[in-house]
């Protein structure tokens, strides 16, 4: 089983295919590294394709302790990986808490990062929703451990923002609900507490983003409702980035519309690798509606 060792002891569990130029995949909290599939053969064809299962999902080690899950050490975790695989540079494509991470990858490390897809990344952002988020991630925690995964499960992946894929593609649903029973009730409970109920509010990041160079492509689903926001907020803060909005979509993105997903994820790619990928043209300021001299 292949697993690279973090820089605090941690093994995780990785796959890679594909050869070319690196492509990093990040998980979701409610998905593994098998979340990639769709994701995965297509950009094999083109691109060394690497995804991997974060801490606290086997078969990745599970930390029993709450404080070594945390934003800053999901980030670490991203460069673990991409050293111990010898990889200097990549794109790198994470959704949810894979998309947050993703965007705190560029942040810090934005020499590493040719480009980012940041899809389905909101929730806890709103700061009009910050305590309740803190609050409802802390009791997702409890119910983890008191009603285990497999029972949990059922009732998570029936979320609002998981509703659209359940209509439209009851089969993908269940098996991700599936995949998600299967997860440790543990390294779930110790994820939503460290990662999730901690991580700051993409607002309070605005000076920092506003000086982020990396290109980035922000996708989110027109029913994915606290994401909607945040992502126009990214818009219009990160100078090099595009906003995609899928239509009839939820939180689940790459799996639920993977088409569409993997079609202008790619289309991206090629954008940046061309070196066309900008930042905003000053002229085309937001302030204005119409030009009368």
């Amino acid at each position: 089983m292949p697993t690279i060792t973090t820089r605090d002891g941690i093994k995780l569990y990785y796959e890679e295919c594909g050869s070319g130029t690196p492509l990093l995949f990040v998980h979701e909290f409610g998905g593994d590294w098998r979340s990639w599939e769709p994701q995965m053969r297509f950009f094999a064809r083109r691109y060394r394709c690497i995804t991997f299962s974060a801490r606290g999902y086997p078969p990745s080690d599970v930390p029993a302790d709450a404080d070594r899950y945390s934003q800053e050490i999901a980030v670490n975790d991203m460069v673990d990986v991409l050293d111990g695989l010898g990889v200097d540079r990549a794109h790198v494509v994470g959704l949810s808490m894979g998309g947050f991470a993703t965007l705190h990858f560029g942040l810090r490390h934005a020499a590493r990062a040719l480009s980012l897809v940041v899809a389905g990344a909101g929730y806890g952002a709103e700061k009009q929703y910050e305590d309740y988020f803190r609050g409802v991630s802390l009791e997702v925690a409890r119910k983890f451990e008191e009603m285990g995964a497999p029972a949990f499960a059922g009732v998570y992946a029936t979320a609002a923002s998981r509703i659209a894929f359940q209509l439209k593609d009851p089969r993908g649903w269940a098996e991700f609900a599936a995949q998600l029973g299967q997860h440790d009730a543990t390294g779930s409970a110790n994820t939503m507490r460290g990662v999730q109920a901690r991580r700051p509010s993409l607002y309070d990041l605005e000076d920092e983003l506003k000086r982020m160079a990396v290109p980035t492509l922000v996708i989110v689903g027109d029913e994915d409702d606290h994401c909607l926001q945040p992502g126009l907020f990214l818009k219009r803060t990160v100078p090099a980035s595009g906003l995609l909005v899928l239509p009839k979509a939820g939180h689940t993105l790459n799996i639920e519309e993977p088409g569409l997903f993997n079609q202008f994820v790619g289309d991206f790619l090629a954008t940046v690798e061309q070196g066309k990928w900008l930042p905003r043209d000053p002229r085309s300021a937001p302030a204005e509606i119409m030009k009368t001299q």
